[in-house]
């Protein structure tokens, strides 16, 4: 039934003995998590749907005061509806109230006092089994005035978990810490970046950098490095050299970038005669947590290729379903996006997209369902890809969304972490060994899932990473 516009109440005069009003509400994940974030309570009993199972009573406190919820919003805005106060209410919770069930709150006016207005409502709310799962009553203050009010929008409220990431930490912390080359680590963010990753067991970092700076930051936040290595290295630059050669030599095993530019640590990486190239184009891959979405979304590339060829994109591309393949995504579908999807020669990445597909269909490019041009809105809602028509085992569920150059794969993946409430976990690819980078910016959840990703990538993990698709399409 559509919900109405306005809400209105009704007047203690035209109120009736027996008189009755329900409402049906789903008791979801979101809901408990909403629950806990409005009152505070976060007693695991409460909140962590295992452990609330091993003791029942604590299931029916906590849920049931959520249905005792649903009593005051049937009391609030239907019978009596507003202009009510509420001055008592007394509640008995009889049966657990779990995830997925369905709860009808319902009233009944059982008593009314001319004295003050005051009605007395019998409550109760049940199961989709018909079950009582809350007895009481509640005594209710009724206007005499008539009150109409437009209905309020409730605001879209979405909970941030990420627990994706947090999935993908454990697993990584699993395996044996790697050998990490620390690039300059003299600011606070990238210190701490650093010791946050060795103590969830990530990394064993080898800090590169000006020796007494790196100390003296340590010392200044609290760090103790005494069982941290430090490979005394001048100023940035230097720092950068050193540790490319340290990974070069197998001193170690990963590369983090450091309080210095992106720009000045690659040109270290793709030193000519010291450098770390492969075959591959070297290109960035963002590992986004979204909320409301129910898997990764690895967008590429939004930091390293400014303007890349065709032959550049097809690398960025490889790189990008090597990365999903180490997250658990064994067929990744891959979106090319443009500003449309169809082919324009007025708009060259429809153009590389169309070549692009072909060289998939050749199996120039494996691993991969790839397909394009698609705009951003039909590359991830089905809804979307419907009303265009378009027919595509990618178009509304892509994992990879290649950008068709820097502006948009940055702004993209920008847009959702500072809008959309996204954590993008970033990973440099195609050299010899995974680059980690961080900003200032990032959490610690971000940090330590960049750290997660590039451990696996290392090779340290001998496993695909399990659940992390969302979907069951491993």
């Amino acid at each position: 039934m559509a919900e109405r516009t306005y809400i209105e109440n009704r007047t203690f005069d035209e109120i009736e003995m027996g008189d009755e009003a329900s409402l049906q509400r789903r008791l979801d994940e979101s809901d408990i998590q909403l629950f806990a974030l409005v009152s505070g309570d976060v007693n695991p009993a409460h909140v962590d749907s295992e452990f609330a199972a091993q003791d029942g009573f604590h299931e029916v406190i906590a849920h049931g005061m959520w249905g005792g919820g649903l009593i005051s919003a049937v009391l609030g805005t239907e019978l009596p509806g507003p202009g009510a106060i509420y001055l008592s209410q007394s509640l008995r919770f009889i049966r657990p109230v779990r995830l997925g069930d369905s709860i009808t709150a319902s009233v009944k006016v059982i008593r009314k006092e001319e004295s003050g207005h005051r009605l007395t409502f019998d409550c109760r709310c049940s199961n989709q089994n018909g079950e009582d799962v809350i007895l009481g009553e509640a005594v209710v203050k009724a206007s005499n005035e008539k009150v109409r009010r437009r209905r309020m929008a409730l605001p879209d409220v979405r909970i941030a978990d990420h627990d994706r990431y947090r999935q993908l930490i454990e697993w990584a912390a699993e395996q044996p810490p790697v050998p990490t080359a620390v690039v300059h680590p003299c600011s606070v963010a990238a210190l701490t970046a650093a010791i946050e990753a060795a103590a969830e067991g990530l990394i064993a970092p080898i800090l590169v950098g000006p020796r007494a700076r790196i100390e003296k930051l340590a010392d200044e936040l609290g760090i103790d490095l005494t069982d941290i290595s430090i490979v005394d290295a001048l100023h940035s630059h230097a720092a950068a050299e050193t540790a490319v050669r340290m990974v070069a030599s197998g001193d170690a095993q990963l590369l983090m970038k450091g309080s210095l530019h992106t720009d000045e640590l690659m040109a270290a990486v793709l030193a000519q005669t010291s450098g770390l190239r492969t075959e591959r184009r070297i290109s960035h891959a963002y590992i986004m947590d979204v909320p409301g979405h129910d898997a990764p979304l690895i967008i590429t590339d939004g930091a390293i290729n400014i303007q890349p060829s065709l032959t550049e994109k097809a690398d960025i591309i490889r790189n990008a379903i090597d990365l999903a393949h180490v997250i658990g995504i064994e067929q990744p579908r891959v979106a090319l996006l443009s500003a449309v999807e169809t082919v324009n020669p007025a708009i060259p990445a429809t153009m590389d997209a169309a070549a692009l597909c072909k060289m998939a269909e050749r199996g120039q490019i494996a691993g991969g369902l790839v397909d394009g041009p698609l705009a951003f809105d039909n590359a991830i809602d089905p809804e979307a890809a419907r009303e265009k028509g378009i027919q595509s085992p990618v178009a509304g569920r892509a994992d990879i969304l290649v950008a068709p150059n820097l502006d948009a794969g940055n702004i993209l993946a920008k847009q959702l972490t500072f809008l959309g409430g996204a954590d993008a976990a970033g990973i440099v690819l195609g050299a010899r060994v995974p680059i980690i980078l961080t900003s200032r910016a990032d959490t610690v959840r971000t940090r330590l899932a960049s750290c997660a990703v590039a451990v696996l990538l290392a090779g340290a993990a001998t496993k695909a990473a399990p659940g992390l698709a969302g979907d069951g399409r491993q």
